[in-house]
């Protein structure tokens, strides 16, 4: 469920994000995501959307803390979640609790809305091989316009071919698709999910 919209890749400086750059990665997330075309209308209240995404992205933001490949520009204005091969976005207690989560945030139609695109998504998830999987790319919107998003791609990737494996990631905007391709992703399928909003998965092969 990526989200990317700068225009020029640019070399920037990654590191391993930390507990204490949560809130700023929250903060980009729930910015570049607000007029998402699929996660904007998956919160149909906009007077809500904005404080009820944020609690969703902050449960997968902290969840993943406990692999060491979510990445940050130096200063939080990019932020990517990267899940390691064999691992999964949220811990099997979490999971398990996630449709009283987002029921407790949202709605109970909010809610099922959700959960069936997650659905869709996992559904539509190689098994075959193993793979690192970017779960959110986001770009605080203050920010947009820099390349900074792709910048941090790019040194994301170069980790990841440093132990040759490939890469996977679902670009929930068909305006993103060429930037993704230009760092060696490959549309794989097309998944739609129940509200007709198509999502392109895309594949990048091991490299190195």
């Amino acid at each position: 469920m990526s989200n990317e919209a700068m225009p020029v890749p640019t070399p920037v400086t990654a590191r391993n994000a930390t507990p204490a750059d949560v809130d700023a990665i929250v903060a980009a997330m729930t910015t570049a995501f607000f007029d998402d075309p699929l996660w904007g209308p998956a919160f149909p209240d906009p007077g809500r959307r904005a404080e009820q995404a944020a609690a969703m992205w902050r449960l997968l933001v902290e969840s993943s803390l406990r692999y060491p490949w979510m990445l940050v520009t130096e200063h939080v204005e990019s932020a990517a979640l990267w899940i390691p091969p064999d691992g999964a976005e949220l811990t099997d207690e979490e999971e398990h609790g996630f449709p009283d989560f987002l029921a407790g945030i949202t709605d109970p139609e909010t809610a099922h809305g959700i959960e069936a695109i997650l659905d869709a998504l996992e559904a539509a998830h190689p098994r075959d091989e193993p793979h690192f999987y970017l779960s959110l790319l986001a770009t605080h919107s203050d920010h947009r316009g820099h390349g900074l998003g792709m910048g941090l791609l790019r040194e994301n990737l170069a980790r990841i071919d440093a132990i040759g494996m490939p890469a996977y990631l679902e670009s929930c905007n068909p305006g993103n698709n060429k930037r993704y391709a230009s760092v060696g992703f490959v549309a794989k399928d097309e998944v739609r999910v129940p509200s007709g909003h198509i999502v392109t998965t895309m594949w990048r092969p091991a490299r190195g």
